[in-house]
């Protein structure tokens, strides 16, 4: 899994000063090696589920310390991001990005930066992950 992951973040195109979401992080395996690439950046994990909150901020106890990470728990139709914005979203195996792309586009717009990217990473056969930019 941390060898897919690592490839997924390659593809994200990370800059050191990019505020970055990711949607469905789980352990927070994404958020680790993504927090190793922002120099003044910042990152935010979102997922549903506490115990996977819990088990990120733990992986990532250097980067929240740190103030590079965050992460909260909720969804995506429910998010509140308040004034912030973002340069860079991104999901792993998160059925709203691809079943809907155009819909998950418009739950992010309120704190998308112009020029932010959007990209989505989903299973398909032969068992790797296609990336498709959302916006």
């Amino acid at each position: 899994m941390t060898d897919r992951l690592r490839r997924v973040v390659e593809q994200l195109g990370v800059r050191p000063g990019d505020r970055v979401l990711e949607v469905g992080g789980g352990h927070g395996v994404a958020a680790a090696l993504v927090c190793e690439l922002l120099e003044g950046g910042r990152f935010t994990g979102v997922d549903r589920s506490a115990h996977m909150v819990e088990a990120a901020v733990r992986r990532n106890a250097a980067h929240v310390a740190a103030g590079r990470a965050e992460f909260l728990v909720g969804d995506l139709e429910h998010l509140d991001l308040g004034g912030r914005e973002l340069d860079l979203a991104f999901a792993v195996r998160v059925a709203a990005f691809h079943r809907d792309p155009e819909r998950t586009a418009g739950l992010l717009r309120p704190w998308l930066a112009d020029g932010a990217r959007v990209l989505s990473f989903f299973d398909v056969p032969g068992g790797d992950l296609e990336v498709r930019r959302v916006r």
